[in-house]
C-alpha cells in the first residue's frame, strides 16, 4: 500500500497498520468481513478503499457520506487518508456500526462518525455520496441525489461515486440518457490481479 502512496505520515502509517489486528479481534466478535477475505483486507478493503484518490481527489473539509458502509469501507480508510474531510458512515445494521464505532474509537479518527440508520433516515447534506458494493447505480442516484449539497467545492460536481465491479452495460444503461457519469479502470493505475474489472463510477448529482 505504501508503495501506491509514499506521502503518508507516520501517524496514517500507524492507523492503517492498526486496521488488521482491529479488525480481526472485532471480527470474532461480530462477523463484519468475510472470514476467508480477512487475511487479504490491506489489498480488498483498505487499497481499493484508497483507489479513487488518484481519479477524484477531496477537498480540505469537504463533508461526505459512505452509503452502506458495512464494516466500515471505504469511509475508515478514506478518513485515515483525509484527515482534514469529514465522513459520515451509515448502515442499516446496527452491529456493523458498533465495530465501525468501536474501531473509529481505537483509532481517534475524529473526522468520522458512524450511524445506523438508512438513506432516507438521514437529514445532513454532503458534497458527496461514496458507496460500495450496496446496489445499482439508478437506485444510488435516487437515494443520494437528495443528500446532495447544491454548492460544488471539487474540480467535479456534486454526486455519487460507486465501487463496482464486472460487467456494468446493462446497470449502466438503466440510467437516464441524461445523466452524466465516468467509469474508471481501477486496474489501469493499481495493477493488482484483485483490480481487473473493478472500476471507480462517478454520477453526476
Amino acid at each position: 500500500m505504501h508503495k501506491y502512496f509514499p506521502q503518508l505520515s507516520e501517524d496514517q502509517k500507524e492507523k492503517f497498520e492498526n486496521l488488521l489486528p482491529l479488525y480481526k479481534y472485532w471480527n470474532e466478535q461480530i462477523n463484519v468481513i468475510s472470514r476467508k477475505d480477512i487475511e487479504q483486507l490491506y489489498v480488498h478493503h483498505v487499497l481499493h478503499a484508497l483507489t479513487v484518490v488518484p481519479f477524484y481527489p477531496l477537498m480540505d473539509k469537504a463533508e461526505i457520506l459512505d452509503l452502506g458502509t458495512g464494516g466500515g469501507f471505504p469511509g475508515i480508510p478514506l478518513a485515515i487518508y483525509y484527515p482534514n474531510v469529514n465522513f459520515t458512515l451509515i448502515d442499516g445494521t446496527a452491529k456493523k456500526i458498533k465495530v465501525v464505532n468501536e474501531i473509529l474509537l481505537e483509532l481517534g479518527l475524529e473526522n468520522a462518525r458512524a450511524f445506523a440508520q438508512r438513506a432516507e433516515e438521514t437529514k445532513t447534506r454532503f458534497d458527496m455520496v461514496f458507496t460500495r458494493g450496496v446496489s445499482s447505480v439508478s437506485q444510488l442516484l435516487l437515494w443520494s441525489r437528495p443528500l446532495l449539497k447544491k454548492k460544488h467545492i471539487h474540480g467535479f460536481p456534486n454526486g455519487v461515486i460507486a465501487y463496482k465491479g464486472g460487467d456494468l452495460r446493462t446497470e449502466l444503461k438503466e440510467l437516464h440518457h441524461r445523466e452524466y457519469y465516468e467509469k474508471r479502470n481501477i486496474y489501469e493505475l493499481f495493477p493488482i490481479e484483485y483490480f481487473k474489472e473493478k472500476y471507480i463510477i462517478y454520477i453526476q448529482g
